[in-house]
C-alpha cells in the first residue's frame, strides 16, 4: 500500500491477517460471557475511504459476534461502499454462518458533500446517474446508524448555511472546512508533516471551503424522505450515535474537564499546537452512543443497533426516552408505567409509526429526559430545553421545523473565568407532544434534541485553571495565546439527539 509492500504484496496481506487475528483474540478475551454481563466488546475496524482531495467517506464496520471474515478488507481493496458491501455479503454473511455486520457513516461534516451521494463513488471517480432501488436497498441494510458527532465536530446541521441560519443551536462544534484536504496543515510555512500528506500534495490543496448543507444529517434525512416517495425505499433511515475517535484507546473519556487531547495533535513541537493546550482548538473530546437492549450482550446490543433504538450525546450522560404513537394521553408523563405504555401503544426511537387508525388523528410523541447525574469530580449539568425537529416531504417540496416542546430559555450562564455555572435548570423534563400540522399524505421524520445549561468547553477549562484573563496580557502564560484567539469557542452547550421516528403514508 502506497508503495510500502514492495513486489511481494502477499507478505503485506499475511501481516495484515496476523493483526486481524490479534484484534479478534483481544476482543474475545475482553468479552464477559458470564451472567454478570459486565463488559461487551465488538470486533470491528474503520474503513477509511477518501474521494478526490480528501473528502471523507469513512465508515466504522462493526461485526455482530466472533464469527467474522478471515480478513478485514480496507478501502484499498474495496474502493467504494458497494465493494465494501460485496465483501460483507460474500465473506461474512454467505461464508460464515452467524456472521453479520453494520457500517456506520463517520464524519459526514468532512465529506465534501459526498456522504449522501452514490455509494459507487471510488477515489476520484464520481459516478453519474440516479441511485437505483438496489443500491438504496443495500445502503438501508448496511447503514442503520449514523454518527452525528465525534471529536472532529458535529454533523447534525450548520447555522452558517442559509437553510439553518435561524436555528442557533446548529452552531455547535463546527469545523472550518469541508474535507481533510481543505484543512490548512501549515506545510507551506514549514510546519511539521502530518498524515494528510499521504493523500494530498500541499501545492494541490484546494481553498478552505465551509461545509455546505449536503454534509449534514438533516440534509440526508430529508433526502431519504424524497427517496422513499420516488423509489419506495429510504436509504438514509438512520439511527443516531456519537463516538470519540480520539485515537487514545479510551472510549467513554468524553468529559470536557481534563480532556487529554485526541492523541494526534500534540505529538511534538512545530505542529502548531501550543504548549499549554493538549489539542487544537477545533477538536473536542467526542461523544457517546447509547443503546436500549434487553441485556449487555453482543446479540442484544447488535439487535438494538439494527432496529436503531439508539441515541447520541455530545459526551455527557443524560437519560432519554422517545416514543411515537397515535393515542398517547397528555398526562402520560405522570404515569409510573410511561415506558411500558410507550412500547405497548407505539414505537420507540428508531421505529416507524404503525398504520394510522381509522379515526382521523395526528401522531403524538412521549419525550422524556433526565439530566446526567454526574460524579463529585464531574457533576452533571441541569437540562435547559427539549426540542423536536420535524422534516417532511409534501407536494414535491422538502421542509423542516424546530419546536421547543419542554423547558426553554432560562437565562442560565457560566463564568468563563471560573467555569462556575449559574441559573436554574431542570433535573427532568417530560412532555407529550401532538403534531398540530400533521399531513397524513406527507412523508415525515421526527427526532428530539435535548440541551443542557451552558458550561465551559474543555479548552476554556484549561485556560481558566491557568488564570488566563484575555483583557490582561500579563495573565497569559507562554504557549497559551490560543486561549484568547478569535476562533476560540469558550462556552459549550452539551446535548443529546434521539434517533428519529418515521411516518410513511399508506401506498
Amino acid at each position: 500500500r502506497w508503495g510500502r509492500c514492495g513486489e511481494n504484496s502477499e507478505t503485506c496481506f499475511e501481516h495484515a491477517a496476523d493483526s486481524w487475528r490479534e484484534i479478534i483474540q483481544a476482543n474475545e478475551e475482553a468479552y464477559d460471557r458470564s451472567s454478570d454481563c459486565s463488559f461487551t466488546s465488538f470486533i470491528g475496524y474503520e474503513w477509511t475511504a477518501s474521494a478526490e482531495r480528501g473528502q471523507n467517506l469513512h465508515h466504522n464496520v462493526v461485526f455482530k459476534n466472533e464469527n467474522v471474515p478471515a480478513r478485514a478488507l480496507s478501502w484499498i481493496e474495496t474502493p467504494s461502499q458497494v465493494d465494501l458491501w460485496d465483501y460483507l455479503e460474500e465473506e461474512c454473511v454467505e461464508q460464515r454462518p452467524g456472521c453479520d455486520a453494520i457500517a456506520i457513516p463517520h464524519n459526514s461534516n468532512l465529506s465534501g458533500g459526498l456522504m449522501f451521494e452514490s455509494a459507487r463513488i471510488s477515489g476520484e471517480a464520481i459516478p453519474e446517474g440516479a441511485v437505483s432501488v438496489e443500491e438504496a436497498t443495500r445502503r438501508a441494510h448496511w447503514n442503520p446508524l449514523f454518527e452525528v458527532m465525534q471529536h472532529k465536530g458535529s454533523s447534525e446541521c450548520d447555522s452558517r448555511n442559509a437553510v439553518w441560519a435561524e436555528d442557533e443551536f446548529c452552531n455547535f462544534e463546527k469545523m472550518g472546512y469541508d474535507s481533510f484536504g481543505g484543512k490548512n496543515t501549515g506545510l507551506a510555512e514549514g510546519g511539521a508533516m502530518d498524515w494528510l500528506t499521504i493523500f494530498v500534495d500541499d501545492e494541490d490543496l484546494p481553498e478552505t471551503k465551509l461545509p455546505e448543507a449536503n454534509n449534514f444529517l438533516r440534509y440526508g434525512l430529508k433526502k431519504g424522505l424524497q427517496q422513499q416517495a420516488e423509489l419506495g425505499i429510504n436509504s438514509f433511515k438512520y439511527g443516531l450515535v456519537s463516538s470519540t475517535d480520539t485515537h487514545i484507546a479510551a472510549p467513554g473519556l468524553t468529559m470536557e474537564k481534563n480532556h487529554p487531547g485526541h492523541g494526534g495533535a500534540g505529538m511534538g513541537a512545530g505542529d502548531g499546537v501550543p504548549t499549554g493546550l493538549p489539542d487544537e482548538l477545533e477538536y473536542g473530546p467526542g461523544g457517546l452512543a447509547v443503546l436500549y437492549a434487553e441485556e449487555n450482550s453482543r446479540d442484544a446490543l447488535f439487535a438494538a443497533m439494527r432496529r436503531r433504538e439508539a441515541y447520541a450525546t455530545s459526551g455527557t450522560r443524560p437519560i432519554l426516552r422517545f416514543f411515537g404513537g397515535w393515542n398517547y394521553p397528555e398526562n402520560l408523563c405522570q404515569d409510573p408505567d410511561m415506558v411500558a405504555r410507550g412500547y405497548a401503544e407505539g414505537v420507540p426511537m428508531g421505529g416507524d409509526l404503525p398504520q394510522q387508525p381509522d379515526a382521523p388523528t395526528a401522531p403524538s410523541f412521549i419525550i422524556s429526559a433526565v439530566q446526567d447525574s454526574g460524579t463529585a469530580e464531574y457533576p452533571g449539568s441541569p437540562l435547559q430545553r427539549i426540542q423536536l425537529i420535524k422534516g417532511w416531504y409534501e407536494a414535491g417540496e422538502l421542509h423542516e421545523q424546530v419546536v421547543t416542546v419542554a423547558g426553554g430559555d432560562n437565562g442560565a450562564s457560566v463564568d468563563i473565568n471560573t467555569c462556575e455555572q449559574s441559573g436554574t435548570g431542570h433535573q427532568q423534563l417530560c412532555t407529550v407532544w401532538t403534531d398540530p400540522s400533521f399531513n397524513p399524505d406527507a412523508q415525515a421524520f421526527y427526532y428530539t434534541r435535548v440541551l443542557e445549561n451552558p458550561s465551559c468547553r474543555w479548552s476554556q477549562q484549561i485556560c481558566a485553571a491557568a488564570g488566563v484573563r484575555c483583557d490582561d496580557p500579563a495573565t497569559i502564560p507562554e504557549g497559551m495565546g490560543n486561549c484568547c484567539a478569535a476562533e476560540h469557542q469558550k462556552v459549550i452547550q452539551e446535548r443529546a439527539w434521539t434517533s428519529p421516528i418515521w411516518y410513511t403514508p399508506p401506498s
